[in-house]
């Protein structure tokens, strides 16, 4: 670092163009420090040449500036051993400096050994610092095992219950006639897909109201189901609906407008009538009061 500095001095000195000759002999600013203290070797520069200082090792330059008022370099420096230094500051002039060690009185400062480290006890907030962690870590335990055992039992973590539907089958048939009334399928082309969804609409009415497996029967099974009910009105109202949609699903068969509009109002009427004859009785308000 020493060197470092020296160089930079160099160039520093270079450019500010001193001339002239060597003015003055060196000096310190205290030629006895004690130890670790700080003083200053001032030494004078000429136009041609550096001042040729050559210092101990024992003796660190801290700082060193150029003074242009005087021309000299001046050196902070120190030493942190004690003894007597010479410092040479050019060929033909040195200087002496002093560095004095720290006198320690021994009768009246006792030396001890190094105190031993020290346990600090633990202070209640540290302490309750740690229960809480604790806390924490089991309730974030917990949780991880609840979500693991539900999405075990679920299937999934977040359980999305539907709600319950608590209209009756007429209702629902009678909602769904409606919606595909204005859905205007088979106005757009959609002949086959609304005759389809059409009979789809009866066959599940006709399973909700009475259990017959009507979505899983063809045509003539599910008239004849409705025949065994002594419902002959409706069932012929069911064939009818059925006979129209069967030609057009599997005959490609074109109805007209008006047949098209005939198979949705006789839907809706075989749902009402068919309602009105299997729907479960209702208990007679003073029974019911009488059982509460």
């Amino acid at each position: 670092m020493k060197r470092i500095k020296k160089i930079g001095l160099i160039g520093l000195i270079g450019l500010i163009g001193l001339t002239g000759e060597v003015r003055g002999q060196a000096t310190l600013g205290a030629d006895t420090i004690a130890l670790g203290d700080q003083t200053v070797l001032s030494v004078p520069l000429s136009a041609d040449s550096m001042p040729g200082m050559q210092l101990p090792q024992q003796v660190v330059v801290l700082a060193q500036s150029v003074d242009t008022a005087t021309r000299s370099l001046q050196s902070t420096i120190t030493s942190f051993e004690p003894g007597e230094y010479v410092l040479h500051t050019s060929a033909y002039d040195s200087l002496l400096l002093v560095v004095t060690d720290v006198e320690v009185d021994t009768t009246t400062t006792e030396i001890r050994d190094i105190a031993p480290i020290q346990r600090v006890p633990y202070t209640f907030w540290e302490l309750f610092r740690w229960v809480l962690l604790a806390w924490a870590v089991a309730a974030v335990a917990i949780v991880v095992w609840w979500l693991l055992d539900r999405r075990k039992r679920h299937g999934s973590i977040f359980v999305h219950h539907e709600p319950v539907d608590t209209r009756t089958p007429e209702e629902r048939a009678l909602q769904a006639l409606e919606e595909l009334r204005n859905s205007h399928m088979w106005q757009s082309g959609k002949v086959k897909e609304y005759h389809t969804e059409l009979t789809d609409i009866v066959r599940r009415f006709i399973e909700e109201a009475t259990g017959i497996r009507a979505t899983e029967m063809t045509s003539d099974e599910t008239v004849e189901e409705v025949e065994g009910l002594k419902l002959k009105a409706e069932s012929g109202l069911l064939r009818s609906i059925f006979t129209v949609a069967d030609l057009v699903k599997f005959a490609k068969s074109e109805p007209l407008p008006h047949e098209h509009e005939a198979s949705l109002s006789q839907s809706v009427q075989f749902v009402k009538d068919f309602w009105q004859q299997v729907k479960p009785a209702e208990e007679p308000a003073g029974e019911e009061a009488a059982t509460k």
